[in-house]
């Protein structure tokens, strides 16, 4: 059976279909084991929630063939800036981040301004994947936001009021603390609410994951130049295996499941600092974009109407500045 067909036999009516929301966090792609461009991607925003608009967050698409390698990211940028835009009542990639490697230090500054050349101003932010761990996912640097030339690199995004996407695992919470710190005018905005593991040398231990996760969470809230997405939960590497069940789960099971994650996280960071994400496609693996949403409103049921507002629309459209597309600085 397809993912498509497994995932369609779960099925809901839509909560609170009139609620506006700013989905924060999608990828498009285009690969020998994946397809999921615009027309998948509206499908999905399209199955009944209010989605108004989107944000791309990078994941290696379309880079540029040849030219400089250090340039040929753009190449993203360039692709998802040309079918962004209103599609229907959605604004797709309203935001969009891509990639630069920091490591470069000061030079990366050609980089980020060609990649704001090329967003027709809609480039926001710029995503450098971390996550390292030993057996789970060690295909990164080791120990790379604290490398003094990626931080030199890191500064620079000051200058052109660009924010940074961090994804890394919940046992590397201390060093975007640490970058955090060090770096207080900068916007980073963490991903898949710090990744709590759950897989290789993590089976067995949710409870003592979670415990050093929130410890992490905590900790990182301290700093107010950091805003987290409640989301991401749905990939294997945490450990749930839902997308190993021979039903999809509903809303109400995942809601039991997230919950302690997604209220903690709230309680630390305030909701003007949280937003939730679909992730998808590739939490697409374990549920579907109508379950997950309807699994956030479950979540948030007695919440005040201003407070699901942030959570679902405003505070993304803050932090990623959505609410107008002025050009920024070059």
């Amino acid at each position: 059976m397809d993912n498509d067909a497994w995932l369609n036999l779960t099925t809901e009516d839509i909560i609170d279909p009139e609620l506006p929301i700013c989905d924060p966090h999608h990828h498009l792609v285009e690969r020998l084991n994946g397809h999921y461009m615009l027309k998948e991607l509206l499908q999905d925003v399209g199955t009944g929630h209010n989605i108004v608009k989107t944000v791309f967050v990078q994941c290696d698409l379309m880079y540029r063939k040849d030219g400089p390698k250090e340039l040929r990211p753009v190449g993203e940028t360039e692709f998802v800036a040309g079918i962004a835009g209103q599609h229907g009542t959605i604004d797709v990639a309203a935001g969009i981040v891509g990639f630069a490697d920091l490591t470069q230090g000061t030079n990366v500054t050609k980089v980020l301004e060609a990649h704001i050349a090329a967003g027709r101003n809609r480039f926001r932010g710029i995503r450098q994947i971390s996550a390292w761990d030993i057996g789970s996912y060690s295909n990164q640097p080791k120990e790379l936001l604290l490398d003094p030339k990626f931080r030199e690199g890191f500064a620079c995004l000051q200058k052109y009021n660009l924010s940074f996407d961090a994804f890394f695992f919940h046992p590397q919470l201390k060093e975007v603390v640490d970058l955090a710190i060090a770096f207080p005018h900068i916007t980073i905005i963490v991903d898949h609410i710090g990744s709590p593991l759950g897989i290789d040398s993590y089976v067995g231990k949710r409870e003592e994951v979670f415990q050093d996760w929130k410890r992490g969470i905590g900790m990182l809230a301290t700093c107010p130049n950091v805003a987290i997405k409640l989301g991401g939960l749905g990939r294997p590497r945490c450990g749930f295996g839902w997308n190993e069940q021979d039903m999809p789960p509903s809303s109400i099971e995942l809601s039991k499941t997230m919950a302690p994650y997604f209220l903690w996280a709230i309680e630390q960071f305030g909701v003007d600092r949280c937003m939730f994400e679909s992730n998808f496609p590739p939490d697409k693996m374990s549920y579907s974009y109508r379950i997950i949403w309807n699994t956030f409103k479950r979540i948030t049921k007695d919440f005040s109407a201003n407070e699901r507002s942030a959570l679902f629309h405003d505070t993304a459209i803050r932090i990623y500045r959505l609410e107008t597309q002025e050009q920024q600085p070059s």
